[in-house]
């Protein structure tokens, strides 16, 4: 019997704020992994180690968490007005199959740097010194992001006094904009609320009646009230991801959610829907200790959130579900806005399970629907491993 050698791709290993990813520029891929569809999901499980029945990913470049099983792909941008095209893809960790329906604003954070270091961005448009601004059209929400990338010596400058909790050591800050990030998602109309209410009445059949908040921001999320299912907002993971029947009900909790806001037609679908939507919840500021054992004072913060990311309460916070955090708090009468205290912001800084985060957004109410023009969040970014990953041809 014949065996067939590995294949060599070019590729860099990033970590993007709080997560981390197998970077691609697209012209690297095999010519059949360069269009969407089956060869390419096959390849990108392949590079992760997925899918994994012991929850390991140990034959492949994941790290068995949501956090760090992700992957991108890069291209120059034939758009007007864009550099690069961003394509994310969030691998399951023991499922068969790549979910192509949301962002991951972490890692939009690596896009600018990478882009930059790979030649993908034009070398008129990158100063010498200061800042890169790199337009970013994300492909699989069809919206702008613009990164501003700090440059030093003609090079992207990776180390810095950055400070961004979840992550341990400091790096340098990348500046980023989600332009108009009210997603558009198939089946919700682009809505920046799919139900039309700012808070509804979510019925989940075996929990209750539950007050919600969904919204279409950064990523479709769906907001609760802690009290409303038991927590207090402090809670760290081993609290929820210990917790099989927790688990359970947020994952029921998510999937009457995602039927609500139109993103399914049917319960069944979530289960092939796993990236989106997220499940947060929210209360009012308490102190409590962060999983690196810091002390976030209630004083500290507006808020608390804890969010829910691949059926799994996350370390600290998803870039997008912070994009949707601040849109949501940008507008009164959110339960986002009322955990805050209520009235018009600009900004939010609220607490995590790893420490705090600060977002801010500008929404307005036009003719009688809310638009938010752009959130902002500072992430930073850095290449940790480039070369090729190897991965077996398949037969």
């Amino acid at each position: 019997m014949a065996h067939l050698p590995q294949i060599k791709i070019p590729a860099t290993y990033m970590r993007g704020g709080t997560s981390k990813g197998v970077f691609f520029r697209l012209q690297d891929l095999p010519e059949a992994a360069q269009q969407p569809g089956a060869a390419r999901d096959a390849l990108l499980m392949r590079v992760i180690g997925s899918p994994d029945p012991y929850g390991k990913q140990i034959d492949g470049m994941g790290a068995a968490t949501s956090s760090t099983s992700k992957t991108v792909i890069v291209a120059r941008s034939s758009r007007p007005d864009h550099d690069v095209d961003y394509l994310f893809g969030q691998v399951s960790i023991d499922k068969a199959f790549v979910d192509w329906s949301g962002n991951c604003g972490n890692l939009s954070a690596a896009v600018g740097p990478f882009a930059i270091g790979a030649g993908l961005v034009e070398a008129s448009r990158v100063p010498r010194d200061g800042l890169a601004t790199v337009h970013i059209w994300q492909a699989n929400i069809g919206k702008t992001i613009v990164a501003h990338v700090p440059m030093t010596d003609g090079a992207v400058q990776e180390t810095g006094d950055f400070e961004l909790d979840g992550v341990t050591f400091p790096a340098a800050e990348v500046q980023l904009e989600f332009m108009d990030p009210a997603a558009e998602e198939d089946g919700a109309g682009g809505a920046m609320f799919p139900t039309g209410k700012l808070v509804d009445d979510l019925d989940v059949p075996g929990v209750g009646t539950l007050k919600a908040t969904m919204i279409n921001a950064g990523i479709p999320t769906i907001f609760l009230n802690a009290e409303d299912i038991g927590y207090k907002g402090t809670e760290l993971q081993d609290a929820i991801n210990s917790d099989e029947k927790a688990l359970a009900m947020f994952e029921t909790i998510r999937a009457h959610g995602a039927l609500r806001m139109g993103l399914i037609r049917h319960l069944d679908e979530i289960a092939t829907r796993q990236h989106t939507p997220k499940v947060a919840f929210v209360a009012k500021p308490a102190s409590y200790v962060a999983s690196s054992g810091k002390p976030v004072e209630a004083g500290d913060v507006d808020l608390l959130v804890r969010a829910l990311s691949m059926g799994k309460l996350h370390h600290a916070m998803m870039g997008t579900a912070a994009v949707a955090i601040g849109t949501a708090a940008a507008i009164s009468g959110t339960l986002v806005n009322l955990a805050a205290g209520g009235g018009e912001r600009e900004s939010v800084r609220f607490g995590h399970p790893s420490g705090t985060l600060r977002v801010g957004a500008q929404a307005s109410l036009e003719n009688g629907e809310w638009v938010v023009t752009k959130a902002l969040m500072s992430r930073s970014a850095r290449v940790l491993m480039e070369g090729w990953v190897r991965v077996p041809q398949q037969g």
